[in-house]
């Protein structure tokens, strides 16, 4: 269990910040009128691109950091704050997590539903800490398993929301929320610890 211990650190909040449930409602509004086909095809750029997005940042994250002269204390304490901020955005009565949802274009699958809504901004600086935490081994693994579920959501969207409801997804994802909100807090936290208390 101990070997595990660092892929299951990794996993709990890269699917915290991924919050595939809460992509749903959303996938199902951008598909409404697209064939099983054009489907599929929507669901695989999304994963694609959600997956290369993240793995990109990944690989050149703490690159660009270092150019930048920006220590990981820095960018836990900045994470942090940005992670809460949208934390609390989300849970905000009325508050929800959309961009153009009206639009029906063919590259849905890339934008908006790949990027922002599976990969944005939360996953991003999730995957940095998980890696700078963990290694880049586990958060690589999480990553994909991650994604993986996702496209199970995805392709299952139907039978989900049936199954639990409008109502159900909401709890679901404003749970998911608070615990991002607390993930923000610990980043914060390890951020200060790093930077001041040495």
């Amino acid at each position: 269990m101990e070997a595990l211990r660092p892929y299951i650190l990794s996993f709990i909040p890269l699917f915290v910040a991924v919050d595939a449930i809460a992509n749903i409602p959303i996938f199902l509004s951008l598909v409404e009128h697209s064939s099983k086909t054009q489907r599929r095809k929507i669901i695989l750029d999304a994963v694609g691109t959600a997956t290369a997005v993240a793995i990109i940042f990944m690989v050149i994250g703490k690159w660009v950091f270092s150019l930048l002269g920006i220590t990981i204390p820095d960018f836990q304490i900045a994470g942090g704050i940005l992670l809460f901020v949208l934390a609390v955005q989300l849970l905000l009565p009325g508050a929800q997590k959309s961009v153009l949802t009206s639009s029906h274009d063919k590259d849905m699958g890339i934008f908006p539903l790949g990027t922002p809504l599976i990969t944005g901004p939360a996953v991003l600086v999730t995957t940095l800490m998980m890696m700078n935490s963990f290694g880049a081994l586990p958060t690589l693994v999480a990553l994909i398993l991650n994604m993986f579920f996702v496209r199970i959501t995805l392709v299952q969207a139907d039978v989900i929301i049936k199954f639990i409801g409008p109502g159900g997804i909401r709890a679901f994802s404003k749970i998911m929320y608070i615990l991002l909100a607390a993930i923000a807090v610990m980043m914060i936290r390890h951020g200060i610890n790093g930077s001041f208390l040495k």
